[in-house]
């Protein structure tokens, strides 16, 4: 199964450390080679981002930085694991290397691949 983890920490205006940067570059070797992880990518400041937003078909665009947010999508990975509960743990893993924030844990939609946790419900309901 695939999983999203999209991490959260209050905004850095600074780059990462060189240090930082191979501290996590390591930790994304080892991940990609035992197959935990299959992409990652950290983002940008959200000076540089915007918001885009549809109601009654009418589009609002606001341009960052996103003030009004605590926290904000420091960067995401593509998890592959097991079980919600193996994604789980590879995530407490990685917030135990970074020390802070929070993951959002989402299990991807695979069309060729096992039903989702609700379409097993349903099924598993109607027998």
């Amino acid at each position: 199964m695939r999983f999203i983890s999209l991490y959260k920490l209050p905004e850095r205006n600074t780059p990462p450390t060189p240090e930082e940067m191979a501290r996590m570059g390591k930790l994304v070797e080892e991940w990609m080679k035992s197959g935990k992880l299959l992409a990652t990518e950290g983002c940008l400041p959200s000076t540089h981002g915007a918001r885009v937003r549809i109601d009654n078909g009418k589009f609002t665009v606001s341009d960052g930085p996103f003030t009004e947010t605590k926290e904000v999508v420091g960067g995401f990975a593509i998890l592959n694991a097991p079980s919600k509960e193996v994604a789980i743990q590879y995530t407490k893993e990685f917030l135990a290397f970074t020390g802070q924030g929070e993951c959002e844990l989402r299990q991807l939609y695979d069309m060729d691949g096992p039903q989702s946790p609700a379409e097993q419900h349903q099924e598993a309901a109607a027998h």
